[in-house]
């Protein structure tokens, strides 16, 4: 006679919640983000910094809103990340000479030495995450999530236009 876990665990609907797919998603996502920071801590550095300055390396002078936008931050956050890295002389803000209200962040040639190691700090860490897993099984991954994300953007928007329609009918 199966257990109630062997029971339970037969259908992934039916699961417990902290044995559905979602829950492996965001448990995952959490290790890989504590993993990421561990490794940049060597560097003094957290994810989202890394993120920041690594991108800021690549990419040249750009406006701080763009790079939030981009990189799926708060404006706010992407703010005092910029903050941060800026006190450690990484980033400068320069003005945008298209627009005066505009600052474009660059990054300087520390920021630039730092944004290598970063790059290398990924590389190796990406090859231990990857290890037994073909690249039609990532391939197959990433279609998947980015599906997941559709689905997520599609209703997120159908709730905001449902929320709004009510917002709208009850204050006419």
């Amino acid at each position: 006679m199966p257990s109630n876990a062997a029971k339970s665990a037969s259908h992934e609907l039916d699961s417990p919640p902290w044995l559905r797919v979602e829950s492996t998603l965001m448990s995952t996502a959490a290790a890989i983000r504590h993993e990421y920071d561990e490794r940049f801590a060597q560097l003094d550095l957290n994810l989202s910094q890394a993120m920041m300055l690594a991108y800021a390396a690549e990419f040249g002078a750009e406006s701080q809103s763009r790079m939030a936008d981009r990189l799926g931050v708060g404006r706010a956050a992407a703010g005092n990340i910029v903050d941060a890295l800026e006190k450690r002389d990484l980033v400068e803000r320069l003005p945008d000479p298209d627009d005066r209200r505009v600052w474009l962040v660059q990054t300087t040639p520390q920021g630039k030495e730092l944004a290598a190691r970063i790059t290398e700090i990924d590389i190796v860490f990406r090859a231990d995450l990857r290890k037994g897993i073909s690249r039609s099984e990532r391939q197959q991954l990433a279609s998947l999530l980015l599906r997941v994300q559709e689905n997520l953007k599609s209703n997120l928007s159908s709730t905001l236009d449902t929320t709004i329609e009510a917002n709208t009918s009850t204050n006419i």
